[in-house]
């Protein structure tokens, strides 16, 4: 069990690590760069699978995730609230089953990190928090008070 402040640092440093990670994916200037690494990273420890080149789709879809995530990360930074942990949560075991799916239909093992790291954080920030109701009640006071500002 998390006491409230141990739980509120390690949703803020996911959503740091999703800032950081999914920024260069938010443009079709950087994504280049990142599909370049992983290719090159792939190739330099001769892991299985591979990497597609990027087409147009491609591309659009990896800006569009690559902004959301970063938008959801700033969110998540700046509000601090507790249940967008939880939210989060969610949405980081939806990102390891499309991932999963990815590499079992070939895609290079480069992301593997990723994976490991998306399931990592989704099960902390589903563990209990030693002040849940507490911290429940003072989401909601914030948000109401965000609401009236």
């Amino acid at each position: 069990m998390l006491d409230a402040k141990a739980y509120l640092r390690i949703m803020r440093a996911s959503a740091a690590y999703d800032l950081i990670v999914s920024l260069p994916f938010a443009t079709p200037w950087t994504l280049p760069l990142v599909h370049t690494v992983l290719v090159w990273l792939g190739g330099a420890l001769g892991l299985p699978g591979q990497l597609p080149p990027i087409d147009p789709m491609s591309m659009l879809l990896g800006n569009l995730m690559g902004s959301v995530v970063v938008v959801w990360s700033v969110a998540r930074l700046r509000l601090g609230l507790a249940v967008l942990g939880r939210y989060d949560a969610v949405a980081r075991f939806l990102f390891a089953a499309w991932q999963i799916n990815a590499l079992l239909n070939g895609l290079s093992l480069a992301i593997l990190p990723l994976l490991i790291i998306e399931i990592a954080f989704g099960i902390v920030q589903l563990l209990p928090i030693s002040e849940e109701k507490r911290l429940s009640l003072l989401d909601e006071q914030s948000v109401n008070v965000g609401a009236h500002s």
